[in-house]
């Protein structure tokens, strides 16, 4: 592969989470991890994933509830595969409902997850999951690309990252928080910084057409939604 898959690993077990880390890091991926079903939902929705492995049994939300909640209010959500130790006919058939793309029972052969992301991976591809849609406006997440109404629109390296982040949660509210935990990790960051990328992105994707994106809800976040 070109690039590095990034891949999100939701997963409480410390021993597990280790086990995978090593396997995967040597082979090129770009792993990171979330010990309990809320700090995961935060993860998935402000990052930009390739692949997620979510384990059944979490803290906070379990791994069900979770996986039907980024499928249901996600767009451009990533390939899922869900690790567990329930190898019930009807426990698989619970987490395919709920969204997964595949199912993994503990324990398992660390080649054999491999494989399978592998194999994830090549059918995200496929059917174009790195590409996000709200509106009339696009985003190929792997090409860099952003288009609106057919125009094609020029952003930044900061500012396309904002944009996959509200895209990826739409229509839901990203907090101001989160989105600079998301760009700029542990640094400290003046909030009129983030407030100055918006104010640049709401410049190119809203000012030259007629129906406004991104909103601003003061005091909390922003959120970019389509027109009711």
């Amino acid at each position: 592969m070109l690039n590095s898959p990034r891949v999100l690993v939701i997963e409480d077990d410390p021993d597990v989470a280790r086990n995978i880390a090593e396997y995967l890091e040597r082979r090129d991926f770009v792993l990171d991890f979330a010990y309990d079903g809320i700090s995961g939902l935060h993860l998935a929705v402000t990052g930009s994933y390739d692949l997620l492995i979510l384990d059944l049994m979490l803290p906070g939300i379990d791994g069900i509830a979770l996986c039907q909640r980024l499928k249901s209010e996600m767009s451009g959500v990533p390939p899922i595969l869900m690790l567990t130790a329930r190898d019930a006919l009807e426990d698989k058939i619970e987490g395919f409902e709920a969204g997964a793309d595949d199912y993994l029972v503990k324990p398992f052969a660390l080649p054999e997850l491999h494989h399978r992301l592998q194999a994830l991976l090549r059918r995200g591809l496929r059917t174009d999951a790195s590409v996000l849609k709200v509106h009339d406006l696009e985003l190929d997440w792997s090409e860099r690309r952003v288009v609106r109404a057919g125009r094609a629109l020029t952003l930044n390296r900061t500012e396309l990252q904002i944009l996959a982040i509200l895209m990826r949660a739409s229509p839901a509210l990203v907090r101001r928080q989160d989105l600079m935990q998301a760009l700029w990790g542990d640094q400290e960051v003046r909030e009129d910084l983030l407030r100055s990328h918006i104010y640049r992105l709401r410049r190119t994707i809203d000012r030259p057409f007629d129906v406004p994106l991104l909103h601003t809800v003061r005091g909390q976040g922003y959120l970019l939604r389509r027109p009711s």
